[in-house]
């Protein structure tokens, strides 16, 4: 069941547009902006509130990349996998994260405090290899400044 908050906020989006479903992705951000992430049975009842099926807001959810449909760690590690980050030097920043952490892409760790997911792109050419940690911006990585990033957050 959506929570009080989560519904005001909805319907504060919905105000924006003409038809219900138009809020979709505006809507599974804010349910998972409370959740972390869209179970079945939040997209079922984020669904009937909606008036669209399951399968129609599923669609929507699996079309973003920022959607998450499986349980994700405290902090989303985005290391861009772009032509520019890979001249760059993607390849050995990436196999440091991997190696550090323990995992492969897509993959959370077992303290569940970070999932390493790819982007295609951060918009960060000119100073590459990139990456996001939640919502901040990394750029010109090195092993060791990626050392240094992730040691900042717990």
């Amino acid at each position: 069941m959506l929570a009080d908050e989560e519904k005001r906020e909805i319907d504060e989006e919905l105000r924006k547009y003409d038809r219900k479903r138009a809020a979709a992705p505006e809507a599974l951000k804010i349910v998972q902006k409370h959740r972390g992430w869209i179970s079945n049975e939040s997209l079922d009842d984020l669904a009937r509130y909606l008036g669209m099926t399951t399968e129609e807001l599923d669609s929507v959810a699996t079309c973003y990349n920022l959607i998450f449909r499986k349980p994700v760690g405290r902090h989303r590690i985005f290391v861009c996998d772009s032509v520019s980050c890979w001249i760059m030097g993607y390849e050995p920043v990436l196999s440091h994260i991997r190696q550090r952490l323990g995992v492969e892409m897509g993959q959370t760790t077992a303290d569940r405090r970070f999932t390493l997911l790819p982007i295609a792109c951060l918009g960060a050419c000119d100073k590459a290899p990139a990456m996001m940690v939640d919502d901040d911006l990394y750029v010109e990585l090195s092993p060791t400044k990626v050392d240094e990033i992730l040691d900042g957050y717990p």
